[in-house]
Formats: structure tokens, sequence, C-alpha cells
């Protein structure tokens, strides 16, 4: 392939929150090893189809990779959350090693995000647009929380 051909846009890869996820990630990079990979790329791992999905046993123990995927989706999360409101977001996770667990977001002294996990080894979504939306519907849950309570989110 020549540097004159583009490639081609990928459906869902412009989504802000995408956006967000993809410069998480981009910042564990400490070696420069995913600098020349597309955004594409590197959130790959992020999509898995429907006929992925049946592949992956129903019962089974997560990896660390997915494990690594799943604290990056909510960091992602809590910045996107940290840009909307101006107030930091922090997320707690707590996975037993059979895959299932909690997250938790809290700004200040409010938890804006409950999200109890479950087959956390079939973690993905079915495309980019699906993974922007489903990061975006926690980001304006947890705005609107904000908005609710700011007081509590101050302290």
């Amino acid at each position: 392939m020549t540097a004159a051909i583009a490639e081609a846009p990928v459906a869902g890869i412009d989504h802000p929150f995408v956006k967000a996820l993809t410069r998480v990630i981009r910042a564990e990079d400490s070696y420069g090893s995913w600098e020349k990979l597309s955004d594409a790329e590197v959130l790959k791992d992020y999509i898995v189809t429907k006929e992925q999905r049946r592949e992956i046993p129903i019962i089974d123990d997560p990896d660390p990779d997915i494990l690594w995927r799943v604290e990056k989706f909510y960091s992602a999360v809590a910045i996107a959350i940290e840009q909307a409101t101006g107030r930091m977001a922090s997320p707690m996770m707590k996975m037993s090693h059979e895959g299932f667990g909690r997250v938790i977001l809290t700004a200040g002294r409010l938890v804006v995000v409950v999200k109890s996990l479950r087959d956390v080894h079939r973690f993905g979504f079915d495309d980019f647009a699906k993974l922007g939306e489903a990061g975006q519907k926690l980001v304006d849950e947890a705005t609107s929380m904000i908005a609710e309570f700011p007081q509590v989110a101050d302290t």
C-alpha cells in the first residue's frame, strides 16, 4: 500500500468517547509501540462481534488483558465526565477471578456510576459506534447526576 492511498474511514471511530478511550490507551504506550497504528488498530480488541462472542465459552476466567481493557474503558468514562463537568471522577473496580464484579465512579463524595459486571471474559462491543454509545450513555448519566447534586460532587 502506498502513502498516497488513504485508509478507509471506520464508522464510529470519530465518536468523542471513542477518541477519549484512544487517548487513555495511547497514554499507556511509554515505548511508542502503538505510534504507527491507527486508532482502529489500537482499539480492535474492544470489538467483539456476535459471531466471535458465540465462540467464547459461557463460563471462563478473564485474562489480564481483558481486565486491563475494562479498566481503560471506565478510565475513559471518568475522563469524559471530567471534561463534561470540570469535576474529577475516579473509577474503582473490584473483580473476582471468575469475571464477576463491580465498577463505581465517584465525583467528590457522589457515586455517579454503578455498574455490575459479569461475563467479563466476553467484554466487547459490536462496532465502534456501539462502543461510543455505551461509553457516552454512562457519561451522560453521570453528568446528570452531578447536575442534580453538585454540592455533593464538590466535597
